[in-house]
């Protein structure tokens, strides 16, 4: 048998039992796709990180993510909590499955570039967007942009609403059902549902469900939020624009996310960082 060592943090917060949780394998030479997905299943985590020698000697790791059911391309608190991890090695630049993703420390933030400019991937309609997280059409803000889907590399149905809706919504797995089948352009078993509410011009809350993918509720969703800046800057006029996103209160860990978005030949592109926290470190025999 042999020995992997693994460390847990807390994504997104400036304490312990804050954020969102992650896993992180920072040696994962000799583990197969199979093992990596049955270790996240185990840790029962939203993700959690496995770390391979990189490809293309002029990037620092490989960084594979993998969710409890399936491994993702591309994921914003997977990145900022193993770019903490491993930032004393100075491996700042992970080649992922959606492209190369840049990781910067500055003191206790670590800060992503989502690997891809903005794409626009359809717009589900409203009734099956506000049955998923038990809502009606009334609580969703339409005034100027219906629900849509966006990537940076990772797509999300994004959703304006009240912030006495936003409070209010619970996951309702039969409209997930209804809607998945009716938009499947996120892919089987993928409707991750990103709502949000506007505090200010520069501060919005959010909260992020994918029951279909096992995850209920999720603390902090770093690639939700590029998704959202980039979206943002790209309805107005600026050419950069910097916002705040809290997540997680209502499960009881709440998180903090600083995104920027910029425009570039190739579109909108977007970044997103915060604090961690280490929580525990062990060894798994495989």
């Amino acid at each position: 048998m042999t020995r992997y060592r693994f460390v847990t943090v807390d994504v997104f917060t400036d304490r312990r039992f804050g954020g969102n949780p992650l896993a992180v394998f920072p040696d994962a030479r000799g583990l197969d796709a199979a093992q990596m997905q049955a270790l996240a299943a185990e840790f029962n985590l939203s993700e959690t990180t496995f770390v391979l020698p990189p490809e293309d000697p002029a990037n620092d790791a490989r960084v594979r993510i993998f969710s409890r059911t399936a491994e993702m391309a591309f994921a914003g608190h997977p990145n900022v909590g193993t770019g903490w991890v491993l930032a004393r090695e100075g491996r700042l630049r992970f080649e992922e499955l959606a492209g190369l993703v840049e990781v910067r420390i500055d003191g206790a933030q670590v800060t992503i570039d989502a690997p891809q400019p903005l794409s626009l991937l359809g717009e589900p309609p409203s009734e099956l967007v506000a049955r998923t997280a038990g809502l009606t059409t009334g609580d969703i803000v339409t005034a100027t942009h219906p629900p849509i889907a966006a990537s940076t590399g990772n797509g999300f149905v994004m959703v304006e609403v009240s912030g006495e809706a936003l409070t209010r919504a619970r996951p309702d797995l039969d409209g997930f059902a209804r809607a998945v089948a009716a938009f499947p352009t996120l892919g089987p078993r993928r409707l991750p549902l990103y709502l949000y509410a506007r505090d200010s011009a520069d501060r919005l809350r959010a909260r992020m469900f994918a029951p279909l993918s096992g995850t209920l509720e999720d603390a902090a969703t770093g690639s939700a939020a590029t998704a959202l800046a980039a979206l943002l800057l790209e309805r107005g006029g600026a050419a950069e624009a910097r916002l705040e996103i809290v997540q997680g209160v209502e499960m009881g860990r709440p998180s903090l996310l600083f995104t920027r978005a910029w425009r570039t030949t190739d579109g909108a592109r977007a970044s997103v960082g915060g604090g961690c926290v280490a929580v525990m470190s062990g060894d798994v025999e495989i």
